[in-house]
Parts: structure tokens; C-alpha cells; sequence
């Protein structure tokens, strides 16, 4: 449950978790192409959303946007095929890239991959602890700063 607005610099998103409610800012992307907002904005236009569930199923053979919200498994399916479709990991056999990929991982993949303060990483996934982010970034580079260099040795 909750609500977006859509503003000039990006998108509000107004979320209901299990701590409570909470906001999170999504920034425009440097391009079309790329942008969650401009996703977004492109989704409610052709899908003719002016209110009720943001993410919807696509009947009729992709020409007709259901009322009803999407459940999480059919998420899990669509990120599924969409990294197969994509081609991400193609070195990999089929069934080890569809187990690399779901909501979790992109999650992981958005804190390890963002070169921000730590503590915007964890406001963004909604963490309580500094801990759990540190958690969901793995492969961030622990070095990237570095204070031995830093201090002129």
C-alpha cells in the first residue's frame, strides 16, 4: 500500500512497511532509456492509470492493463524472464541464471553498486540497521576509500 507523486526532479514514493510508513525519493536518471521515472510516467500513460495499483498484469496479449494488482510471484516470473530475454549471464546454463536474479537481487545489486553514503543506501531499501545495508552489499568495493593513502603513507 501506498501512493507516488511525480515532481520535476523525480518521483515520491510513500510506502506502508513493517515499521510503518516511510518515503523514498527515486531521482531521474541521466537518460530515457534508463529512468525509473520516465518508466513509470510511460506506464501510467499507456496503461491509462489514474489511480488504484501501480503494477498491474497486461491482458489481451500485451494490449490491455488490468485492474488488478500484480501478485508477487508473477514479479518473480517477469524478472525471471526478462533476464532470460535479455540475455544477463548468458555464459551460465538456464536454470543458474534464473536463480541469480529476483526482487532480492536487484534490491542487492541497487546497494552494492551505488557509489553513495552508506546511510542513503539504507534509507532507500528501508533498513533499520547500517548492518543489514552492509549485508545487502556485497560486492561493493570495501577499498574504494582508503584511508592508509589518504593519510599520505
Amino acid at each position: 500500500n501506498g501512493w507516488i507523486e511525480i515532481l520535476d526532479k523525480g518521483m515520491l514514493v510513500t510506502l506502508r512497511g513493517k515499521t510503518g510508513w516511510r518515503e523514498v525519493e527515486i531521482g531521474r536518471g541521466s537518460s530515457d532509456l534508463t529512468c525509473p521515472v520516465h518508466a513509470v510516467e510511460t506506464w501510467l500513460k499507456l496503461g491509462r492509470i489514474g489511480h488504484g495499483p501501480l503494477f498491474r498484469r497486461v491482458t489481451g496479449k500485451g494490449k490491455a492493463v488490468g485492474p488488478e494488482r500484480l501478485r508477487d510471484q508473477e514479479i518473480a516470473r517477469l524478472i525471471k524472464k526478462t533476464v532470460l530475454a535479455a540475455g544477463i549471464r548468458g555464459e551460465l546454463p538456464e536454470a543458474e541464471r534464473i536463480k541469480l536474479f529476483s526482487g532480492h537481487s536487484l534490491r542487492a545489486g541497487l546497494a552494492s553498486s551505488a557509489e553513495v553514503d552508506e546511510r542513503y543506501v539504507q534509507k532507500q531499501l528501508g533498513h533499520a540497521s547500517a548492518e543489514m545495508t552492509r549485508r545487502y552489499q556485497r560486492r561493493r568495493d570495501r577499498f574504494r576509500v582508503n584511508l592508509t593513502k589518504a593519510a599520505g603513507l
